[in-house]
């Protein structure tokens, strides 16, 4: 499955996004989750801001080598989720491609449908949209100029929805099924079923999923690997 988070200037909050689900990918062996990020008004080539490079670091990530980019309706072709920081740059997202209006989400929207409706592919999430329609923001603020500690905060607040959702997305398709560490268990616990994700995106159709049932669907209460606290004070 290959994420695409947008934010505004792509040097914070979607880059932190974007590093934590490389870093979760690296840790559980999840070789099939890809992620990339953008900016609806990137400062373009500029690399993470230092701050959010901290929290990203934080979070057991790598922020190193990075240029901002800005969105391109390409990125969102390729991409079998897009999670925003905003309603309003989702609602950017999908007036580009309206197309990827199943799959474009806010990150905490994504999050709290899951949470509710035990939905655990995208196409699940899509179907549980509107039973499940939230009056109210569910936005992730730009911390840019603030406080160390308001980069604390928001790294917590992604590592906290967007942590659990991609173990949720990946794994769920068999209840029973764990995700070991890399280079854990004796080989045959390695083998993992594959992300489950809807058509339009860089991952095979063929592995498309009915939603799991809600009897099955594990909660989202899976920890960050690290706390973003750690280091930025």
């Amino acid at each position: 499955m290959h994420v695409l988070f947008v934010c505004s200037g792509n040097v914070c909050r979607s880059v932190i996004a974007e590093r934590l689900t490389l870093a979760v990918a690296a840790e559980h062996g999840l070789d099939d989750l890809t992620a990339e990020s953008a900016g609806v008004r990137a400062l373009v080539g500029f690399p993470v801001e230092p701050l959010a490079a901290q929290t990203i670091v934080g979070l057991g990530g790598d922020a190193n080598n990075f240029k901002a980019r800005r969105l391109k309706p390409e990125m969102v072709h390729r991409s079998d989720l897009v999670l925003t920081m905003t309603d309003k740059i989702r609602d950017q997202v999908r007036d580009q491609v309206p197309e990827a209006l199943p799959r474009t989400f806010t990150l905490l929207e994504a999050y709290r449908i899951a949470k509710v409706s035990g939905a655990r592919s995208v196409l699940g999430l899509h179907a549980a949209r509107d039973d499940l329609a939230y009056v109210g923001r569910e936005n992730i603020s730009d911390p840019v100029g603030l406080s160390p500690h308001a980069f604390t905060e928001v790294g917590d607040a992604i590592a906290d929805a967007l942590v659990p959702l991609l173990l949720a997305l990946h794994a769920h398709q068999h209840p029973q099924a764990t995700i070991p560490h890399r280079g854990g268990g004796d080989g045959a616990g390695t083998q993992r079923p594959p992300l489950l994700v809807i058509p339009g995106g860089q991952a095979d159709p063929a592995r498309n999923a009915e939603p799991a049932k809600h009897a099955e669907s594990p909660n989202l209460s899976v920890q960050p690997m690290r706390r973003s606290v750690e280091s930025v004070g």
